[in-house]
């Protein structure tokens, strides 16, 4: 399967394969997909997204700015940790099912793409959804998959998870108080994996709940009861 002529990666055995389109995808696309028999290609119209500005004040500047060399070097261990996790290709199909939402009940206090303000300091968008909730709330696996990363006491995340439902497509969950699985562990839609904290960067207990494929940060709000066909 190639987008825009690039290869990235093959559909399961059953013939599923997943694409996804980040905040700042191109108006088209191109989707090519090649087989023994031949190939077939679709233009992709890619709608544009209506995205706010997010103003947080209030954080503590190492949350914002951190200069402290000590931090900076514990910062940059985590991300080599967390980009191993967001590399997992495990070799499923399970986004076929579509996805619940990981919260039952919750608020959205920021939407995915809003351009981000920290204490006055314009900064990346924010790549998630934060359904906001009381802390100890459930956390459930939206899809089934396999878990690439579980850490407590991240600087900017707390506890983060990050589940594999198959061919990089990859969710993560942000600010858990609790994380109730491991790396390699299987998971079941709907399994309770951790509970909703206020630990890293956050002015107030939420989820922040995001999704990457290959490399592209995309909405996972957008695959809420979203279904393959059959």
């Amino acid at each position: 399967m190639f987008v825009d002529g690039v290869m990235e990666g093959q559909a399961s055995e059953a013939g599923y394969f997943f694409v996804g389109f980040d905040r700042d995808a191109p108006a088209q696309v191109e989707i090519k997909v090649a087989t023994p028999d031949g190939e077939a290609t679709h233009i992709a119209v890619i709608a544009p997204g209506l995205f706010n500005i997010q103003r947080i004040d209030g954080l503590p500047q190492d949350q914002v700015s951190p200069q402290d060399p000590v931090l900076l070097a514990r910062i940059a261990a985590e991300v080599e940790r967390k980009t191993a996790g967001f590399a997992s290709l495990v070799d499923l199909d399970a986004f076929r099912t579509g996805f619940i939402t990981p919260v039952a009940k919750y608020r959205l206090s920021a939407k995915f793409g809003g351009q981000r303000i920290l204490n006055g300091e314009p900064k990346r968008p924010h790549y998630g959804d934060d359904l906001a909730a009381p802390v100890g709330t459930p956390i459930r696996a939206p899809a089934a998959g396999v878990v690439a990363f579980a850490e407590t006491g991240l600087h900017f995340e707390g506890g983060l998870t990050l589940i594999d439902h198959g061919q990089g497509l990859i969710t993560a969950y942000l600010h858990q108080s609790r994380i109730d699985v491991k790396a390699g562990d299987s998971v079941a839609r709907g399994q309770v994996i951790g509970a909703v904290g206020k630990e890293g960067r956050v002015t107030g207990p939420h989820l922040c709940w995001r999704m990457k494929w290959h490399g592209r940060n995309l909405d996972p709000m957008l695959l809420v009861g979203a279904k393959a066909p059959l």
